[in-house]
């Protein structure tokens, strides 16, 4: 399933000329293998870019550190950033951007371990998605990427 996912993603990018770029955290550069998979990638594949520690986003990622303080790493507000300056530094059609909780530490309360933030920014359009994933950090990483995957395909033209 997530071959026949990752072919039609690819088809539909070269398709319709677009380019994309990935900023992540929880999934530590997943998204990025995922999307360069297939042979001519490099079509619509421009960058990805693992943004783990909270300077990093605030420094290369340009999210201001008082909406870390305020809203923490992992949370809309965050995943939203991400996306959008990604997609800005790149001049990228789409991006995505994910933050979360892993595991198996890092959770606080109203943020267990495996919730997850990915989405989806466009030219005139945000999508952001809250997710609530189980397992163990490998199995909560790699729902982290397929989520992501799977809102992006929605959100692709035929």
């Amino acid at each position: 399933m997530l071959k026949k996912l990752l072919k039609q993603i690819h088809n539909r990018l070269i398709k319709h000329r677009k380019t994309i770029a990935v900023a992540e955290s929880c999934t530590g550069g997943q998204l990025a293998v995922l999307l360069t998979s297939l042979p001519g990638a490099s079509e619509y594949f421009l960058l990805g870019l693992v943004a783990y520690s909270n300077k990093s986003k605030e420094k290369i990622l340009g999210i201001p550190s008082k909406i870390i303080a305020r809203y923490g790493a992992v949370s809309r507000q965050v995943a939203v950033l991400m996306a959008k300056n990604i997609r800005r530094k790149t001049s990228a059609n789409l991006s995505l951007g994910i933050t979360g909780i892993a595991g198996p530490t890092g959770a606080s309360s109203g943020k267990p371990v495996g919730t997850v933030y990915i989405c989806l920014s466009k030219k005139n359009r945000v999508l952001c998605r809250k997710f609530n994933f189980c397992g163990s950090r490998r199995k909560i990483r790699n729902q982290a990427a397929q989520a992501a995957l799977n809102l992006l395909c929605a959100h692709l033209s035929p």
